[in-house]
């Protein structure tokens, strides 16, 4: 009895090994192939579920479904005026036949180098062929930051740039000369972008420098309009004051002038009434100020400054 239990504890053992062994899943992120001594057996597993294999015999590889990420090293590459930049780019790409991708890099870390074979020299091919801003820009579109920058021969400094391809036609012309070569390792390269531009350490400082005397340059010319505007503000300031002074004078001599006239004109009525009082007031205050206790006059009797004395001496 105790054999016969044991021996269907090792057949029940045995069942769920080989069931475990034989039985395999799919996901949503992975396909399968099923290889039998190192040759593709059946048809790639695509759809997620549960699957089975001939345990022991056969062997299931996995590969990702997903998209995937190549990140280039970043490298010095020339332009086509000869102008050397560091450019990094980076790609998505995807496993769409995996029996291929199986029977020529086997996984992914080999992909990776092939697509580093293959992409590196598309991308350098195609920044050596066009000028910097070909790479850099994607339209003819204007550029705020030029709109206030010094102008040359009379016109805007953004014309001197015409794009004819841009940067988008460059990722597209890159992704079409690499997606040929990489189609027979079952690889679809589903886009190419540039991830980061710019220039080598030397190049850097001279364009820096460019950029610098450049927007001194505008913040001069900046500073001239300034200056001549204040000019032209206070110039107007001082002309406006004097002509407001002006005027101020004027009406000031003008009221004076109908006062004094005015006054004239009551002073000789006042003193119409009476003109023998008004000489003789006029008289004392001539006798004011011009004698005092230090004074000292020669004059003849007949003198007409003394006519008022004479008179009035005369009175008892």
């Amino acid at each position: 009895m105790k054999s016969k239990g044991t021996i269907l504890i090792i057949v029940v053992i045995a069942f769920f090994v080989v069931v475990f062994t034989s039985s395999y899943t799919v996901d949503e992120t992975q396909q399968v192939i099923v290889t039998q001594f190192g040759k593709v057996v059946g048809i790639p597993k695509t759809e997620p579920g549960l699957y089975f294999k001939i345990p022991f015999i056969q062997t299931t590889n996995f590969f990702p479904k997903n998209l995937l990420e190549w990140d280039a090293d970043p490298g010095q590459v020339p332009t086509l005026e000869k102008t050397y930049i560091w450019v990094d780019t980076f790609a998505r790409w995807k496993i769409v036949d995996p029996i291929k991708f199986f029977q020529t890099v086997n996984n992914t870390v080999r992909a990776m180098g092939r697509l580093d074979d293959i992409i590196d020299p598309a991308v350098r091919n195609f920044i050596t062929s066009y000028k910097l801003i070909e790479t850099v820009r994607m339209s003819n579109r204007k550029l705020d930051t030029f709109e206030t920058g010094p102008q040359d021969s009379g016109k805007d400094k953004r014309e001197i740039y015409s794009i004819t391809t841009g940067r988008e036609k460059i990722t597209e012309g890159i992704m079409k000369q690499a997606q040929p070569k990489l189609a027979k390792f079952g690889i679809e390269l589903v886009d190419v972008k540039i991830k980061r531009l710019n220039y080598v350490e030397e190049v850097r400082k001279a364009v820096y420098g460019r950029m610098i005397a450049e927007r001194s340059q505008i913040a001069e010319k900046f500073r001239s309009e300034g200056k001549g505007e204040a000019r032209k503000i206070f110039g107007e300031k001082e002309r406006d004051l004097k002509q407001i002074n002006s005027e101020a004078y004027k009406v000031a001599q003008e009221v004076k002038g109908k006062a004094d006239a005015e006054a004239t004109i009551i002073f000789a009525q006042a003193y119409g009434i009476d003109p023998e009082f008004y000489s003789f007031t006029k008289t004392l205050e001539i006798y004011q100020q011009a004698l005092d206790k230090e004074s000292c006059l020669v004059l003849s009797t007949d003198s007409e400054f003394l006519k008022y004395f004479k008179g009035y001496s005369k009175k008892p």
